[in-house]
C-alpha cells in the first residue's frame, strides 16, 4: 500500500461489492520502456497492484491512478493512448485521453505484464511503448476489520486476494501499529490459504490473545498480499473487561426471528451486466419502530431499504444482506431470509427530507418483537455481548436529543458494537448518491441540515448505514448512523440525522407517530478503539510535524505574545506549540491560570492561540500539560454559548459551502485549542484544501476537519483497497426489479 489505509478516506454507508465475471486464464509478465525516433513514454520500468499500491499520482477525485506521458522531441506532445496484453480474463485495464491508468480489479496470475503504448495523433505509426508489471492486491479490508478480545481470546482473521488460480498468498505479523511489522501481542497460527481457479484466494490465521491483559490497549493483525506492497490490519482491542466482540457475527444469516444491528438490505439492490450479476449492496437493520397502533417496522437509512429511492413499495427486505450471500437474491438460492417488505421511505430528492431513513414492515415472526439489537446488552459468563433492546423509558420511545462530547454507541454490519463521542451537532452536510451500487451513474448530491457528527477510531465503516446510534448511559435512540470517513489524519468521523427527526419526518409522511421499540434505560458496554489508540483530535494534530514555514510564522506571534505575560491577571507563561484544531499548523501557546477566568485572544498575528489551564507550580516544575484538554476532559460548553455559536454559524454556513466548493460540512464544536470557547467544524475535501484556511470565521475557532467527500453506496471512495465481492459473478435470473416486489405488492393489496 502507498499509504495505511487508515489514513484514507473511506466512505461509510452501505457497502456495494462488485461482483465479478467468471475467470479463465493467466497472463505472463515483462518490463521496459521503449522509444520511436523522437517519441518516449514515461515513467519507465513500474510496479503495481491491482489496488494501484506503486502508482504515481492521484486523478481529480483523489483516486490514485498510474499516470503516462509523452515527449516528441524533448517536449509535450498530443498522443492517443492504448493498454495491450494484462489478463486473458480480466484484461489490461484501463487507459484515458490523459495518460491516466487503472490496473484491472483482478488477476488470475501471480503477475501479468500489460504494455501502454502513446500513437502520435497526427502521425499514428509515430509509437513509443513502456510496460508495467501487475500483481494481485487485496481484495478487500480483513474480516473482521476490527475485534475485542480478553485474556487468551481469539479471533479467525481472513484476507482475500484479488486472484483467483495462480500460487499468491498472504503474510500475517503482529505489529504495534497498522501498517508496522513488530511490536504486537498476542500470537498467530499457522496460516491456511485456499485456492481456485473459480474463486477468489483467501487466507487465515487464527489470532490468540495473550493470556494476562493488564491494561486495555490496542494491537495489529498486519497482512501483506502476495508479491505486491499492500496491507492490510486488524485492529485488536485487548480489554481488562474480558469482553469478547466480533463483527463477523453481525454479517452471518441469523435464526429467526432475527436480531438486528444485522446485514440486511432489499433484495433487488445489485446490479447487472448482460446476464450477469456484478454488483451488490446492503446495510444494517439498525432498529425496530411502531406506529399508533402497534404495527411494527424495521428502521434503516433510504439508501440500504429504499436504494436511494430507487425501489418500489412491496419490496422484499433480507437477511443478511445481498453482500454477504454471494450477491444472490432470495429466491435464487440459499442463505438469506426475508424479514420484512419496503414500506415507506423519506425521498431524497425532496428538498423538504432532511434524513436518509426508510421502514419495512417486519414479516410475522420473521424479527425480533422485543426490538433486541445483537451486543446492546450486558456482558455474559463467556465474555460475550448480550442482545438487549434500546432503552426507551425516559423518553416514552421517541429518543433523545444528542449533546457535544455525548459517549455513544453504535451496533452494525461492518465494526459490530463500538463507541465514540459527538464532536459537532446543527452539521450541514453534503452527501453524494448515486443509482447502482458500482456508482457509475450518479443520482444527486443532498445537503442536511442540523445532524450530529461522532468522531472515534474505528466506530463505523461500509456497510454499518442503518445501524441505530444509543447513549451508551441509558442506551436511548440518539440517532440513525448513514454516512461517514476517515480524515487524513486517520481519525474515523461519522454523521447521523437525530433520532427525533427521523420518527418525525416518518410519522408526518405517514399520517401516524412512530415510536422505538425497546425496553427499560440501561447501560451499554462501550468498546472504543479510539481512546485506546489515542487517534483522536488533539492528540493526532500533536503528533504531527511543523513545517519551516510554520515554524517561522509563529516566532514574531511569540515575541509578540511575551508581552502579554502577566500572573496576577493569570497568564503564566507563553511559547511555541501546535494547533489541535487543524493538525499542521503552528500556535502561540498560552498557559493560564487554571483558577481564574482569563481572556486569551483567538489569535495572535494571525497565528492561532492554544489555551493550557495549569498553575504557576507545575508550569515551573515543566509537569504542566502539553497542550489543551481534550474536549470529553473539559467543562461543557454552557447553554447561552452554544446557542450563540448556533446563531454565528447559521449567518455563515450556506455562503462558506457556496462561495468554496472544497467545503461540504459546517457545525458547531468545542475547540480543542481552547475547550471554554465553541467552535465551526468544518470539513473540507482533501483534494481541494486551500492553500489558506482563517483561523477564524464570524468570531468563532475554526477547527477542519480534512478528508474525502461524503457518498453512501460504495465501501471505499478510494485507496488501496477498492472493495469487491469475495465472491465470482452469476447469472441473473431475473431483471435488478424483480418478479418478487410485484408478487409482494399483490399480497399487500398495494399498486403494482
Amino acid at each position: 500500500m502507498s499509504l495505511p489505509r487508515r489514513l484514507l478516506a473511506r466512505v461509510l454507508a452501505a457497502v456495494s461489492f462488485p461482483a465479478l465475471f467468471v475467470l479463465a486464464g493467466c497472463g505472463g509478465q515483462a518490463i521496459g520502456v521503449a522509444s520511436s525516433g523522437n517519441l518516449s513514454v514515461s515513467p519507465g520500468t513500474a510496479m503495481i497492484d491491482t489496488n494501484c499500491t506503486g502508482c504515481n499520482a492521484a486523478n481529480a477525485s483523489g483516486v490514485v491512478v498510474e499516470r503516462f506521458s509523452a515527449t516528441f522531441g524533448g517536449g509535450a506532445t498530443e498522443v492517443k493512448w492504448s493498454v495491450s496484453g494484462g489478463d486473458r480474463t480480466s484484461g489490461p485495464g484501463t487507459i484515458d485521453a490523459s495518460g491516466q491508468y487503472t490496473p484491472p480489479s483482478y488477476l488470475t496470475a501471480d503477475s501479468v505484464q500489460v504494455t501502454v503504448t502513446a500513437s502520435v495523433a497526427d502521425s499514428p505509426s509515430t509509437q513509443a511503448s513502456t510496460s508495467l508489471t501487475i500483481r494481485p492486491g487485496f481484495l478487500q479490508p480483513l474480516t473482521p476489520e476490527n475485534v475485542a478480545l480478553g485474556a487468551g481470546g481469539t479471533a479467525t482473521i481472513t484476507a482475500y486476494v484479488a486472484e483467483a488460480g495462480g500460487t499468491a498468498g498472504v503474510s500475517f505479523v503482529l505489529a504495534g501499529t497498522s501498517t508496522g511489522s513488530s511490536g504486537g501481542l498476542g500470537s498467530l497460527g499457522k496460516t491456511s490459504c485456499t485456492r481456485s481457479g473459480s474463486a477468489f484466494t483467501f487466507c487465515t490465521v487464527r489470532y490468540t490473545a495473550p493470556a494476562s491483559v493488564t491494561a486495555t490497549g490496542t494491537t495489529y493483525v498486519v497482512a501483506t498480499a502476495g508479491g505486491s506492497g499492500a496491507k492490510e490490519a486488524t485492529e485488536v482491542l485487548l480489554n481488562t473487561q474480558g469482553i469478547s466482540s466480533n463483527p463477523v457475527e453481525h454479517q452471518k444469516e441469523l435464526a429467526t426471528p432475527v436480531l438486528l444491528g444485522s446485514s440486511g438490505g432489499n433484495n433487488n439492490d445489485y446490479d447487472t451486466k448482460g446476464n450477469q450479476v456484478v454488483d451488490c449492496c446492503g446495510g444494517t437493520l439498525g432498529s425496530l419502530i411502531q406506529n399508533s397502533s402497534g404495527r411494527q417496522y424495521l428502521l434503516s437509512c433510504n439508501h440500504v431499504l429504499a436504494r436511494s429511492d430507487q425501489a418500489s413499495v412491496g419490496e422484499m427486505i433480507v437477511q443478511p444482506g445481498l453482500i454477504d450471500n454471494n450477491c444472490t437474491p432470495n429466491g435464487e438460492g440459499s442463505g438469506t431470509t426475508p424479514v420484512g417488505v419496503l414500506t415507506a421511505w423519506r425521498p431524497l430528492s425532496s428538498s423538504a427530507t432532511n434524513v436518509d431513513a426508510a421502514i419495512a414492515q417486519v414479516n410475522a415472526n420473521a424479527v425480533n418483537a422485543n426490538g433486541e439489537i445483537l451486543e446492546l446488552g450486558a456482558p455474559q459468563a463467556n465474555g460475550t455481548l448480550a442482545a438487549a433492546p434500546p432503552g426507551t423509558s425516559s423518553t416514552g420511545g421517541k429518543g433523545e436529543t444528542g449533546s457535544l462530547n455525548l459517549v455513544v454507541a453504535k451496533s452494525g454490519r461492518t465494526t459490530g458494537l463500538t463507541c465514540a463521542s459527538v464532536s459537532a451537532l446543527d452539521l450541514d452536510v453534503e452527501v453524494d448518491y448515486y443509482k447502482n451500487c458500482a456508482e457509475t451513474v450518479s443520482y444527486l448530491t443532498k445537503t442536511f441540515t442540523n445532524q450530529i457528527a461522532i468522531e472515534g477510531n474505528e466506530f463505523s465503516d461500509a456497510g454499518d448505514s442503518g445501524s441505530l446510534v444509543v447513549d451508551t448511559s441509558n442506551a436511548e435512540p440518539v440517532g440513525l448512523f448513514f454516512a461517514g470517513g476517515v480524515t487524513n489524519t486517520g481519525v474515523s468521523e461519522g454523521v447521523a440525522n437525530p433520532a427525533p427527526t427521523v420518527l418525525a419526518e416518518l410519522g408526518q409522511q405517514e399520517g401516524t407517530s412512530y415510536t422505538f421499540v425497546g425496553a427499560t434505560d440501561h447501560p451499554v458496554s462501550c468498546l472504543n478503539y479510539g481512546a485506546a489508540t489515542a487517534k483522536e483530535g488533539a492528540t493526532v494534530a500533536q503528533a504531527s510535524t511543523l513545517s519551516s514555514g510554520q515554524l517561522e510564522l509563529a516566532q514574531p506571534a511569540v515575541a509578540r505574545a511575551r508581552m502579554m505575560i502577566n500572573p496576577s491577571l493569570g497568564i503564566l507563561g507563553v511559547t511555541t506549540g501546535k494547533s489541535s484544531d487543524h493538525a499542521g499548523e503552528a500556535a502561540v501557546v498560552f498557559y493560564i491560570d487554571q483558577g481564574m477566568n482569563v481572556t486569551v485572544p483567538q489569535t495572535v498575528d494571525g497565528v492561532r492561540t492554544e489555551v493550557i489551564p495549569t498553575t504557576a507550580q507545575a508550569l515551573q516544575a515543566g509537569t504542566a500539560p502539553a497542550f489543551a484538554a481534550r474536549p470529553g476532559g473539559a467543562a461543557p460548553l454552557a447553554s447561552a454559548q452554544f446557542k450563540q455559536a448556533v446563531a454565528a454559524k447559521e449567518q455563515v454556513a450556506q455562503s462558506l459551502m457556496q462561495q468554496n466548493p472544497a467545503f461540504f460540512g459546517v457545525g458547531v464544536g468545542q475547540s480543542l485549542d481552547n475547550p471554554r470557547e465553541a467552535a465551526l467544524v468544518i470539513y473540507v475535501d482533501r483534494n481541494q484544501v486551500p492553500a489558506t484556511l482563517p483561523p477564524i470565521v464570524n468570531g468563532l475557532r475554526t477547527r477542519y476537519v480534512i478528508m474525502s467527500r461524503l457518498h453512501v453506496t460504495r465501501s471505499y471512495l478510494q485507496g488501496p483497497v477498492r472493495s469487491m465481492s469475495r465472491c465470482m459473478a452469476h447469472p441473473a435470473a431475473r431483471p435488478a426489479d424483480g418478479i418478487g416486489a410485484s408478487i409482494l405488492r399483490r399480497q399487500l393489496g398495494l399498486q403494482p
